[in-house]
């Protein structure tokens, strides 16, 4: 049985004050809940302040890139050492805006995952399509390369640490969303990749979440599907009750 895991990642927004109130709200709607792993994804300058509110709790802290390096002279860059020391047990890799503003390859990626895991910080790896490539029938083709270059090279042992996050590009901050039946149909594709690269026993126990314009009011169709196994959640991740309303999402009991 996997275990459904809910992320908010909140991108550019909120300074540390704004950060503390929304980890403080979080800490007091969602204590308590243990059948589900939540996990936030601050701005760098918020990772201390969250990391220091959250250490005792059920929410976990995550970076929302790392450089796969340990250190250099790599100025704007953060590295997985400095994120464990802060706190994070996990860390995004591979976002569609960081493969889209800032030229990540399923090369960097796999570069990234294998560091993240090296220092035992949980890789959640997202892959997806854009419009036109769904348009033009090539999200499997898309998303199988995603899959398959950016988890080159692990070991079975290691994919039991790896969480992937299915988010078509289409359907991120725009208020389109993929009908739950679209997304368990990408979802179980992606089963089918692990399966092939790694066997069935690792498929059958890796997490996929499912990420685009994730709502309240959406939520408890998509994770109704058996291959979706939690939410990786933008604009409403910024909202305690929104996101609150996400991870205690039905027909899961709390």
């Amino acid at each position: 049985m996997r275990k459904p895991i809910i992320a908010g990642n909140w991108k550019m927004y909120n300074t540390v004050s704004q950060a503390r109130d929304l980890v403080m709200a979080l800490i007091s709607s969602l204590h308590g809940v243990m059948d589900v792993d939540i996990v936030v994804a601050p701005p760098f300058t918020d990772l201390a302040e969250a990391g220091r509110l959250t250490a005792e709790t059920n929410i976990g802290l995550a970076g929302q890139n790392m450089h796969w390096e340990e250190k250099g002279a790599f100025t704007g860059e953060v590295s997985p050492v400095m994120l464990r020391e802060i706190g994070c047990r996990y860390v995004i890799i591979g976002h569609s805006e960081r493969r889209q503003y800032f030229c990540e390859t399923n090369e960097t990626v796999n570069k990234k995952l294998k560091s993240a895991l090296n220092h035992k910080i949980t890789p959640i790896m997202c892959v997806g399509e854009t419009l036109e490539q769904r348009e033009a029938g090539q999200t499997e083709q898309v998303v199988g390369a995603q899959i398959k270059e950016g988890l080159a090279g692990l070991t079975p042992e290691q994919m039991g640490w790896v969480v992937i996050a299915y988010e078509p590009i289409w359907a991120i901050g725009t208020g389109r969303t993929a009908t739950p039946e679209q997304a368990q149909d990408v979802h179980a594709f992606i089963r089918q990749q692990l399966a092939s690269q790694f066997g069935q026993q690792i498929a059958d126990g890796t997490r996929i979440q499912y990420g685009g314009s994730v709502k309240p009011d959406n939520v408890d169709g998509l994770m109704a599907k058996p291959d979706i196994d939690g939410a990786l959640v933008g604009g409403a991740s910024l909202k305690a009750e929104d996101f609150t309303r996400i991870v205690k999402f039905l027909p899961a009991k709390h």
